[in-house]
């Protein structure tokens, strides 16, 4: 299965120990096409590519991908984008976050095309993406 994994890079990094960790549990189910977004060394400058071969990369990554699941803690303009394509296209998507106190912006929670799953701790998104691969009938075949 492919997966494409979002997360924020320009909008901050503040998070991406996180990203590491929820990627390392989704390459169990499949392969990660966007797995630089958990690189510790990956900043809030982002790749060293142009905008245009970013834009155009991640663009065919996400229109090949199975599924989509976003980290939306962190609001990002571009993780936004690609959660408007991929409902678009109509790819599963699975956004998780912490909001810790905040408010998920309606576009996101409002929109009955996108689950939506608080968590606490990475300890609990093994339980959350198997919901969301059954709840969408998407075999779960563990390669760990």
């Amino acid at each position: 299965m492919r997966i494409y994994f979002a997360g924020s890079i320009r909008g901050g990094r503040e998070h991406k120990a996180i990203y590491a960790e929820i990627i390392h549990i989704l390459k169990r189910y499949g392969h990660v096409m966007t797995e630089h977004i958990g690189d510790a060394n990956l900043d809030g400058r982002g790749e060293s590519l142009s905008n245009e071969e970013i834009h155009e990369r991640d663009l065919a990554w996400l229109r090949s991908a199975e599924i989509v699941v976003a980290e939306v803690t962190t609001p990002s303009l571009g993780v936004g984008y690609e959660i408007g394509k991929a409902t678009e296209w109509g790819k599963p998507v699975l956004c998780v976050c912490r909001l810790e106190g905040r408010v998920l912006s309606a576009m996101i929670a409002g929109n009955n095309e996108i689950t939506v799953q608080e968590y606490k701790s990475v300890a609990d998104l093994k339980g959350i993406f198997e919901e969301f691969l059954h709840a969408h009938s998407i075999a779960i075949d563990t390669q760990s």
